[in-house]
Parts: structure tokens; C-alpha cells; sequence
């Protein structure tokens, strides 16, 4: 596969939208280079999709974009290195806010899901790195014969608990992002519900009304309702203060109002969230878990077409922090996940265009890491017979994992790279050969029944 140039691609974008002056903000997830534009009517999205290194374009709530890949990282610093483009995660100009607030559609459940899959997006890497090191404590002291008592295992344990106990500062500095509001209030409120008087406190009051007690550290949407109500008051009072008040008032004024509406309102209403909904989703994978998963695997390809992954984020923590590990979502996604590698691959082996196999290749093995993006835009819907084997490999994975009790102890990309989230906490590795098994099983059945409908589809339009 010849390099690529991020200097050409860079350039192509911005000329097929719309030029510097119609781009707002340049940033970037995992695969794809996110761009908000003033005027989303100027971006020619026939020619967008066809520059050569773009896999597809994705219109999302006012938002374009540019599925690229992994090298996604590669792409965006040919825009940092452009003056006249803002390369942050915060617009601070109203207007350009108006209207890219004005070119979101979808309605209210689409604007929530973005919201909320907007929200964990960039806190991903953070949790991966954070989760994983769990698993490497136990292949430490189980192999490696180091002590739970020495100073190696205190630190890297320390890199594992801080993940999860100051999530609520990542999330509220990501959500406060989001929603265009100043990110470092938003992470200022949840390191304030994680200060040792407030977190977890018992018999508090504020100006005599109680506080009820909530453990913040293990739950997140506390801190977004939060974040909502703080981005409200924010932006109120950053347009009806005078100028020369807001520097000094805006933010003092904006965290007085906050903190007690938090605590005592929406914290509460956050944490039974939480737990209602770790409730629900327990209660049916308890009575159909091979259904449960077997539904996961199925419909994962769907829900990264449609941006939905990284909602389901909320789900898997709330079974964290109910039982320990996430037996639905995570164990769900990595059949499917790896099932459109294997998809992949057959419909690398099928195409005869040199530019086909190459994307298809590049996508399937991609895609048996973990990161699907590539082969769900790049090859899954575009040729639909290598989805409809995606789904029924996943499926297949989902129901046998399921049948199983297959998990997944940490948080992770769901995949073949992330084996040791599947090492369970007391050094065990029964949950490892199954998951492993699963999802060879998924990649398998995948890659046959691709082959065979593709061949099939190429025998009918030959």
C-alpha cells in the first residue's frame, strides 16, 4: 500500500469544504477527522468522499466526518500546522456556535446519543490505557512473581484506580467540550464531587437542605447532568454580564450556582440513573444472556454506522461498578468486532480491483484489533454482502459467548489486541480461552459466509 500523503489530503478537504474560511474547527476521534463548518452547503460531499485516502464521510448533527483510519492522528497535524484553522475541541465564537447548533438534526434521542458518544470519545484513550493496566498487574504477579506488597505494583495500580476514581474530571472537561462550554469548569466540578468532604459524605447539608450521599467516583452521570445545567449557566451569564465583569463572575458565579444544584438535585437523579439502568440491563441478561449478547454481536456494525458505539459507554460502566466486570456490552462488541475482520479479509480475497483489496485488507485486520470504523464504512456497506456475514459471525460469537458467560474486566477495545481484559482479577485464564474461542469462531464464520455471498454476487453480476 503506497504512503500516504497528509499534506495532499489536507488539502483536498479544505478545497471541498468550502476553504479556511468555512471551517470552524478541525479535531479528531480514533478513525476519523471530525470538521464543523460555518456553512455546511459549501462542502461538495461527492467530491469528499472520493479524495484518495478518504474512506467515507459521516454527517452527524452538524458535524462532517472524514473516516480515515487509524493514521487519522497522521492527517490532523497537517491541520495543526495551519494557522488560519482552529485545531481544538472548544469554539469560543457565538456565532460560529449559532450556527453550527442550527445544522444539527436528528432530533432529541439522535442529539443525546451524539451527546453522550461525543462525550466518552476522547476519554478513551485515558480508559483503555487505565484498564488494561489492571490486567498487566495480574499477568505481573502471577508470572513475573512481583509482590501486591512492593513499590512496582503500588504504582501501576495507582495508574489503574485513578482512572476510574477521577473519571468524573475527564468526563466533565470532554462533556463541557462538547457542548462548546469551557472544559476545565466542567472538569473543575468533578474533581469538587471527588474532594474527600463531598464524596460519599455522610449527613451533609447546604444551608440546611441535605445533601444526599452519593459515591461519585463510580458513576458518571452525575457529572454530566451537572455539566448540562453548568454550560447553561455558563453561557446565560457570559452574554448578560457586562464585559469587563465576566473574566472574574462568569466562572465564580457559574460553579456557586452549580455545585449545590448538583449535589443536591441532580447528582441524586444521576446516581439512581445509574443504577436503574445497570438494574434493567442486568435483569435482562439474566433471564436471555445468549440472546442478550447475541443481540450485541448483531447489531454492533449498525451501531458504529450510526455513531451509537460509544453511547453504550454509560451501560458498560454502570455494570462495572454493579458486578465487577461487563458480561453484555464489551463481551457483545468482540465478536462482532472481530467478525468484520474476518469479513473483511474474505472481501479482500474477492475483490480483483487492486484498490478494493487494499482498503478491504487494511480495514480487516484493523477491524480484528478492535477499531471497526474503516471496515464498516470502507467495505461493509458499501459492498452489504460482507455485512450480512459481519452479523451473522458476531451473532454466532454473541450466542456461544453468552452461552458461556464470557466477560470482559476491564475496559478496552473489544478485540483480539485487548486479550488481557479477558484475564480475570484472581489470575485465572478460563474467561481468556473462552473469549479467545469465541472470537476465532466469529472471525470464521465471518470470513465463510462473506466468501460465500460474495462469490455468489460476483457470479450473478459477471
Amino acid at each position: 500500500m503506497a504512503k500516504k500523503d497528509y499534506n495532499r489530503i489536507a488539502l483536498d478537504i479544505i478545497e471541498v469544504a468550502g476553504g479556511e474560511n468555512n471551517i470552524i474547527n478541525v479535531s479528531h476521534c480514533m478513525t476519523r477527522l471530525r470538521v464543523q463548518l460555518k456553512d455546511g452547503s459549501k462542502l461538495d460531499q461527492e467530491k469528499a468522499k472520493a479524495i484518495d485516502g478518504v474512506i467515507n464521510l459521516i454527517i452527524q448533527n452538524g458535524e462532517y466526518q472524514f473516516v480515515i483510519g487509524q493514521d487519522v492522528a497522521s492527517l490532523y497535524e497537517e491541520f495543526e500546522k495551519n494557522p488560519n484553522i482552529k485545531s481544538s475541541g472548544e469554539v469560543e465564537d457565538d456565532e460560529a456556535l449559532d450556527v453550527d447548533t442550527k445544522t444539527e438534526k436528528g432530533g432529541i434521542v439522535n442529539g443525546i446519543l451524539s451527546f453522550i458518544g461525543g462525550t466518552f470519545s476522547p476519554v478513551i484513550p485515558v480508559l483503555v490505557a487505565g484498564g488494561l493496566t489492571g490486567a498487566v498487574l495480574t499477568l505481573l504477579t502471577t508470572f513475573f512473581g512481583v509482590a501486591t506488597d512492593s513499590g512496582t505494583y503500588t504504582i501501576i495500580y495507582a495508574i489503574n484506580q485513578a482512572t476510574f476514581y477521577f473519571l468524573p474530571v475527564f468526563i466533565g472537561f470532554s462533556a463541557a467540550t462538547r457542548l462548546k462550554s469551557n472544559g476545565y469548569l466542567g472538569a473543575f466540578l468533578g474533581a469538587i464531587l471527588l474532594y474527600s468532604t463531598i464524596n460519599n459524605a455522610e449527613g451533609l447539608n447546604f444551608f440546611g437542605i441535605p445533601v444526599a450521599q452519593v459515591t461519585y467516583n463510580s458513576t458518571v452521570f452525575p457529572v454530566i447532568l451537572g455539566v448540562l445545567f453548568m454550560a447553561v449557566v455558563y453561557r446565560f451569564l457570559s452574554k448578560t454580564l457586562p464585559t469587563y465583569l465576566r473574566t472574574i463572575f462568569v466562572p465564580l458565579i457559574t460553579i456557586l450556582v452549580t455545585v449545590p444544584v448538583t449535589l443536591i438535585v441532580l447528582g441524586p437523579i444521576g446516581n439512581w440513573m445509574g443504577t436503574l439502568l445497570a438494574d434493567g440491563v442486568l435483569a435482562i441478561y439474566r433471564a436471555v444472556p445468549f440472546l442478550a449478547v447475541m443481540i450485541v454481536g448483531i447489531t454492533t456494525p449498525w451501531m458504529v454506522f450510526f455513531g451509537m458505539n460509544n453511547a453504550t459507554y454509560p451501560v458498560v460502566f454502570a455494570l462495572l461498578a454493579e458486578v465487577g466486570s461487563d458480561p453484555l456490552i464489551c463481551t457483545g462488541m468482540a465478536p462482532a468486532n472481530v467478525a468484520v475482520g474476518g469479513a473483511c479479509l474474505a472481501a479482500a480475497l474477492i475483490a480483483k480491483n487492486i484498490n478494493d483489496k487494499s482498503v478491504a485488507v487494511g480495514a480487516g485486520v484493523t477491524a480484528l484489533c478492535g477499531i471497526t470504523e474503516p471496515g464498516v464504512y470502507g467495505v461493509l456497506f458499501t459492498k452489504r454482502y460482507p455485512l450480512i456475514g459481519a452479523m451473522i459471525g458476531g451473532g454466532i460469537g454473541g450466542l456461544i459467548a453468552g452461552l458461556l458467560g464470557m466477560t470482559q474486566y476491564t475496559i478496552s477495545t473489544p478485540g483480539f489486541i485487548s486479550f488481557a481484559a479477558y484475564i480475570a482479577p484472581d489470575g485465572t485464564f478460563t474467561n481468556l480461552w473462552i473469549s479467545l474461542v469465541v472470537m476465532v469462531i466469529a472471525v470464521v464464520v465471518a470470513f465463510g459466509v462473506t466468501y460465500v455471498l460474495g462469490k455468489k454476487s460476483e457470479a450473478k453480476n459477471a
